[in-house]
């Protein structure tokens, strides 16, 4: 659909510039706002080469006010302005028209005690260190080399960017769980504690990086909330954190294993580079060469040194000697196995000739004969034999068998008496 605006109403519309000086003119030229005393607690702070540039905020955080207090000025200020601190400011208000914006232009500074934010963040800071959630016993070391890392951040976020580049160029090939979380304003803890929890529940990650891009401090209030900090306590695995380019440290920073101040260095920390091991690798391997190459060449000149050595001792006239030895040991050794065959020969003559004068063979050579029974016994006898019992009678040569006809009992021995 279109629309067709009056003419009447295109020359009455104001351009930004337009309305920008209006609203300037309005602010600067109120007798109010020209000289104003205002309250609050300083949140954030940075010294730029023109000036101090800072945020003054409501103790509650419910509103905040930038203020500049230029180099010409700042010299004068009662009380220069220190993040934590209470302050009561006297200036003007002064927009920016280039943005679009209005800051406080400060006079004078004076001190009105120690601020209800910092005071309540030194008070959570002393509770948990207490409880030992800061405590150096607890830090765990990095993997040198995991091979599955998790990232707690906002998908909108330039750091998510940054930590894939910086991963992807560092060590490709790394597996990398991405679980997204707000990181600023009132729902950033609730949402950080809820990631990190589904890091935990998936189980897979050997590591988990909690980052974000640089901001004030009033948008990094999320890192100092206890939630979070306990949830970052309590992780199984270990935490490192990259949280703005701020020089304070959070209280998530206090309580990680391993903390930095860029989203790019806790990548770079996490992994190693391959490039870099590929280096060491080379390194090795050349200073395994050279001590190989020393240990070669001290092992030639230590050669040498026994040839020389050997060649000094004559060994020639050692190996004559130690002959000469071995072969009277040889003519030694022969005489003693001689003498002993002998001796051995000879008695293995006399058991022939013993065994020979016992074999029963030879006894029947010389006409006797041996009988035997039935059952094969030999007879030795006339009283074991019965008259009919056949008998065998082996003789020098062959065997005859025989029936036993007659027996005669053998002669009675005479016996004498004293």
């Amino acid at each position: 659909m279109t629309f067709n605006f009056p003419d009447s109403l295109i020359d009455a519309a104001l351009s930004v510039t337009g309305l920008t000086d209006y609203i300037r003119l309005l602010l600067e030229e109120d007798k109010q706002l020209r000289q104003v005393w205002v309250t609050g607690e300083v949140s954030s702070a940075h010294q730029h080469r023109s000036g101090l540039f800072f945020t003054l905020q409501d103790p509650d955080g419910t509103a905040g006010i930038k203020c500049v207090a230029w180099n010409s000025q700042l010299a004068k200020l009662a009380q220069k302005p220190t993040i934590g601190e209470q302050l009561i400011i006297l200036g003007s208000i002064r927009v920016y028209r280039d943005r679009g914006e209005y800051q406080l232009s400060v006079w004078q500074s004076l001190a009105a005690g120690v601020g209800l934010q910092a005071l309540r963040y030194q008070q959570l800071r002393n509770r948990l260190e207490a409880e030992g959630l800061f405590s150096p016993q607890r830090k765990r070391s990095l993997p040198p080399h995991p091979q599955t890392i998790a990232v707690v951040t906002s998908p909108t976020a330039a750091a998510w960017g940054d930590i894939q580049k910086t991963l992807k160029q560092r060590y490709p090939g790394l597996h990398v769980l991405f679980s997204p979380a707000t990181v600023q304003g009132e729902q950033a803890p609730d949402s950080i504690v809820n990631a990190v929890s589904r890091v935990e529940q998936d189980g897979r990650a050997q590591v988990l990086i909690l980052t974000r891009g640089g901001g004030a401090v009033e948008e990094l209030a999320c890192f100092n909330d206890e939630r979070v900090v306990r949830a970052v306590a309590d992780c199984p695995i270990p935490v490192i954190t990259g949280i703005g380019h701020q020089r304070d440290e959070s209280l998530v920073d206090l309580a990680a294993d391993v903390c930095v101040h860029t989203p790019t260095a806790a990548a770079e920390l996490v992994v190693p580079s391959l490039a870099e091991l590929y280096d060491q690798h080379q390194q090795r391997i050349a200073a395994l060469h050279e001590v190989v190459l020393h240990e070669w060449e001290t092992a030639v000149l230590q050669l040498q040194q026994l040839q020389n050595r050997l060649q000094r001792l004559r060994l020639d006239r050692q190996m004559q000697q130690e002959r000469q030895a071995l072969s009277w040991k040889r003519q030694q050794l022969v005489q003693a196995t001689t003498r002993q065959l002998q001796q051995a020969t000879q008695h293995l003559e006399l058991l022939q000739e013993k065994l020979v004068s016992l074999d029963p063979k030879a006894v029947l050579q010389r006409g006797y004969a041996v009988v035997r029974q039935e059952n094969g016994a030999i007879a030795r006898s006339a009283d074991e034999l019965s008259v009919g019992e056949e008998l065998l009678v082996q003789l020098g040569q062959g065997e005859v068998k025989v029936k036993v006809v007659e027996k005669h009992e053998p002669p009675r021995r005479q016996e004498f008496y004293d």
